[in-house]
């Protein structure tokens, strides 16, 4: 199927690794052009060198600075003069539970993850001329909290209420707004989580078998539906929740 994306031009935030690396690597192979970001400097420029340097740009941006969305949508109208949609991804916020998580670790993550998501999401918006399409990465926790997780828990059923709101405002622009909802992909960060238990492998093991595909997802299983829900393809789809995680959210 051609996802009608090729020459089109994408900001991908948090994608110098996991989900947001596997879309990006997905939409530079279906012709499209990215401007990644993340936090680290040397992490985005490798991730935007190994797409290509000739349809990838890389930027160091900090979700959390009320400047960084302005300067990436810049970074796109600058190198190719369009911006057709966004990928809208953060790091997840520090493992947890809600009678421990302290007070500035709520605020600082609802500073990058929810605000940080606003701010990418209204420029976004604001930059797309002939239409365009946004997606929110959350988690399933969206429809099942996660077990110590609690700031993500409780700040990502949030954003998935953004994202219908944003789909109800910006409908009659042209610019379709869906949110994806992610479960246990191979990932840095599903590694990270599961070190954070007494035994990682057993911690794995117990998800998988939770799962009804029985395995964790692999990076591009979730990056070629996230390319799809962003492309042309997908034009009367928005202010959607979809789900990509092997079956194991139990909600319908």
């Amino acid at each position: 199927m051609d996802l009608g994306v090729r020459d089109r031009v994408f900001l991908l935030s948090g994608a110098s690794r996991g989900l947001g690396r596997a879309a990006a690597e997905v939409l530079v192979a279906e012709g499209a052009y990215v401007v990644i970001s993340a936090r680290s400097e040397e992490g985005v420029q490798r991730a935007a060198a190994s797409l290509g340097t000739a349809r990838a740009v890389g930027v160091a941006a900090d979700n959390a600075e009320p400047a960084s969305a302005e300067r990436l949508v810049a970074t796109a109208m600058a190198k190719w003069g369009r911006l057709d949609g966004a990928l809208i991804s953060v790091g997840g916020p520090a493992p947890g539970t809600a009678m421990d998580a302290q007070d500035e670790q709520w605020r600082s993550a609802f500073e990058s993850v929810f605000l940080g998501g606003l701010r990418l999401a209204r420029s976004v918006a604001a930059a797309c001329r002939d239409g365009g399409s946004i997606a929110f990465v959350l988690s399933s926790s969206v429809r099942a909290p996660i077990p110590g997780l609690a700031i993500s828990n409780g700040l990502r059923p949030g954003l998935a209420g953004l994202a219908k709101t944003l789909a109800d405002e910006l409908g009659p622009a042209g610019v379709r707004v869906n949110a994806l909802l992610p479960g246990s992909f191979d990932t840095e960060r599903t590694r990270e989580i599961a070190d954070q238990s007494p035994d990682p492998e057993a911690y794995r093991r117990r998800r998988e078998a939770e799962i009804p595909l029985r395995r964790y997802g692999a990076p591009l299983e979730f990056g070629r539906v996230a390319a799809f829900v962003l492309a042309p393809v997908a034009s009367y789809m928005t202010g959607t929740t979809v789900s990509v995680d092997g079956g194991a959210t139990r909600a319908i």
